[in-house]
């Protein structure tokens, strides 16, 4: 055991059925240099037989409780041939030391009950346990028994009893089984990533110096890594400089210390690397400790969002306070509250965590805020703050139960979490694409400006050249002929620019203007109900039209019939004759009367469609005057501009002149 941490009696337990060898560091010296290595060859064999004799006693259980001392008891004089002939006065003691320990085992009859009881309930279910007994020993001698199945047995019970392992898990991992846990809820235990680990140590990393500058604000009181080069924080840089090198898009995150710094806590740092590297994978944690987070955005949303539908009274105050999510919860999710609570809490988070992912942090967040809704609605922004950092920490000092129970009495929606992620994304994208265009526009607008700048810069370089050469007379007239020329050139340009400048301004003018123009939703219907009433005019008409055509055809027939009766009537009575006359003459009027009728509807349809036409040429001419007065403020405004621009050429020709004066 090199490493100082798995020293102390706390990690191991006589019911592990080891045998225990505490090797005082006096027992390294000089004088027992040439022998150690004879002593621990003897030792292993002497292990090694008693393993099996304890093995045959398990196996026969009635004679076991029988076997007498001299069977086990190791002696001195049963040394291997290679122990030494003579040993130093160190060597006796330790193996005194050794002697003593064998005999406690083998006077311990609980230890040998538990064994045979294990051996004959290995077959039973995995949550059956004997009757519950007062004595907390017991209690914790069965928690024990119960994880070592679960972790010999793990495979067969993550398939088969997952929801069983999970209340286990909810009711607290032992700490001595806690490595080995994790490493199995995560599934890191054989990992391809492990073999690299020292190899990446021999790496350089561009994040060496920002690891080693947050090396001692992890964990500073904690007397693993407190001490400056300790070997805490040694292991430490060790595996956040190895993952930066694996990972170098997401590099190093402060907070990210905080779970590797636990992690050392249970476990070596080459285990402790494959599990951070297995909860930045599958955890959402490389998403979270991106360098844009947002990941951890989505989950202020997610989290912003529980508070308003669960507490809206605390969700309203917050608002009108401007205490935002972040302020309070982004360490939540980032440490999984390693920062926030002492660590025996925050070590029975983190069991959750491993088993259930993110969920718990949700779950936690919001009962801590439940449990505390009453004091935060009587305090302002920084009564908060001091209360989130101060108050809540050591609210749970008596033990995590309570929290959890109220972590777990909270309704989480996984379908819901769901659709807000989906919101988020959405929103996000807009305004994305809001900055997208922002961001062109200002880019176009800094080129102009740019543009505008090199051309007054050429215009006052061009006219401090042709000063220059005005004053010296080695100059001829030619030089200064071609500078006044590329000086007018160079403010033509610059107008040129500002006219192009001007019309970019009169062009979101003019389409603003024409959105303003439109027609509005009233003048639509009205023009809808015009052309409505205009097509029903016209209906009217034609059915007018087709009914005296109707009544042209009907009197032609009559006409008809009329001919046929009278073609005989000439040999008829005069007086007969008369009333016949008559009746003919009376037919007559009557097609002429119903012509002229027909001719008077023709007129008044041609009066309508001409009334019609009218309407729409004086819609046409309305709409060509006010193109007209259109173009009319266009011509106006670009003669003053051309006469600005006449004024501007005139001003420089005055200037010139003064110029060629002085």
């Amino acid at each position: 055991f090199s490493d100082s941490r798995f020293t102390e009696k706390k990690y191991f337990k006589k019911d592990n059925y080891c045998i225990l060898f505490f090797l005082s560091s006096q027992v390294a010296t000089d004088k027992v240099t040439g022998k150690l290595s004879s002593t621990l060859s003897w030792v292993k064999n002497t292990v090694s037989h008693t393993v099996s004799q304890m093995a045959s006693q398990v196996a026969s259980p009635s004679a076991s409780l029988h076997t007498t001392s001299s069977s086990t008891t190791l002696s001195t004089p049963a040394l291997s041939p290679s122990s030494p002939t003579q040993l130093s006065p160190d060597d006796l003691e330790l193996l005194a030391k050794l002697e003593e320990q064998n005999r406690l085992l083998e006077t311990d009859s609980k230890s040998l009950r538990s064994v045979n009881g294990s051996r004959r309930n290995s077959g039973s279910s995995l949550v059956s346990s004997s009757s519950a007994s007062s004595n907390l020993s017991h209690l914790e001698e069965d928690s024990w028994i119960l994880w070592g199945r679960i972790v010999n047995e793990w495979e067969d019970v993550r398939k088969k009893k997952e929801k069983q392992v999970k209340e286990l898990v909810r009711k607290g991992i032992p700490h001595h089984f806690r490595a080995i846990v994790w490493q199995l809820l995560c599934s890191a235990q054989s990992m391809p990533i492990k073999d690299q680990y020292s190899e990446l140590l021999k790496m350089t990393s561009p994040c060496e110096k920002l690891i080693r500058r947050d090396i001692a604000r992890t964990y500073p009181e904690h007397d693993f890594f407190k001490e400056k080069d300790s070997l805490g924080q040694e292991v430490l840089f060790n595996v956040m400089k190895a993952y930066s090198l694996v990972d170098r898009e997401v590099g190093y995150c402060q907070g990210s210390a905080f779970i590797v710094g636990l992690l050392l806590m249970q476990m070596p740092e080459e285990e402790a690397f494959c599990v951070f590297v297995k909860l930045m994978q599958d955890y959402r944690l490389r998403e979270l400790f991106k360098p844009s987070m947002a990941e951890l955005g989505l989950c202020m949303y997610q989290f912003e969002c529980m508070i308003q539908e669960h507490l809206p009274e605390l969700y309203v105050h917050f608002q009108s306070q401007s205490f935002h999510t972040s302020m309070y919860a982004s360490s939540w999710f980032l440490t999984i509250f390693l920062t926030t609570f002492p660590l025996p809490i925050a070590t029975r988070i983190f069991d959750i965590f491993m088993s259930e992912g993110l969920e718990i942090v949700f779950r936690v967040g919001l009962a801590v805020l439940q449990m505390n809704q009453a004091e935060l609605l009587q305090l302002d922004m920084e009564g908060m703050l001091q209360h989130f950092q101060k108050v809540i920490p050591h609210q749970f000092d008596s033990g995590p139960d309570k929290l959890i129970q109220a972590s777990y009495q909270v309704k989480y929606n996984a379908k819901k979490m769901k659709k807000l992620e989906k919101e988020y994304t959405t929103i996000k994208t807009k305004e994305m694409e809001e900055q997208v265009e922002i961001k062109r526009l200002r880019t176009e607008n800094r080129l102009l400006k740019q543009r505008i700048e090199t051309l007054e810069k050429e215009s006052a370089s061009l006219a401090d050249r042709l000063i220059q050469h005005k004053c010296s007379s080695r100059y001829s007239e030619d030089f200064v002929l071609q500078l006044e020329k590329e000086l007018v050139q160079a403010r033509l340009s610059e107008a040129e620019s500002h006219c192009a400048l001007k019309e970019m301004q009169d062009k979101v003018l003019e389409m603003e203007k024409r959105n303003s123009s439109l027609p509005d939703e009233e003048n639509l219907a009205r023009l809808q109900e015009e052309l409505i009433a205009v097509k029903l005019r016209e209906a009217e008409a034609l059915m007018g039209l087709k009914e005296l055509r109707q009544q042209v055809k009907d009197l032609e027939e009559h006409w008809q019939r009329h001919l046929a009766r009278t073609t005989g009537r000439w040999k008829d009575p005069p007086r007969k004759n008369t009333v016949n006359e008559l009746q003919d003459e009376l037919m007559t009027v009557r097609l002429r009367e119903a012509e002229t009728q027909a001719e008077l509807k023709e007129i008044k349809q041609r009066m309508m469609e001409m009334e019609t036409q009218n309407q729409i040429n004086s819609n046409h001419l309305r709409r060509a005057e006010q193109e007209v007065t259109s173009l009319q403020g266009k011509v106006q405004y670009l003669s003053a501009q051309n006469k600005g621009l006449l004024a501007q050429l005139n001003e420089a020709k005055r200037r010139q002149a003064e110029i060629e004066c002085k």
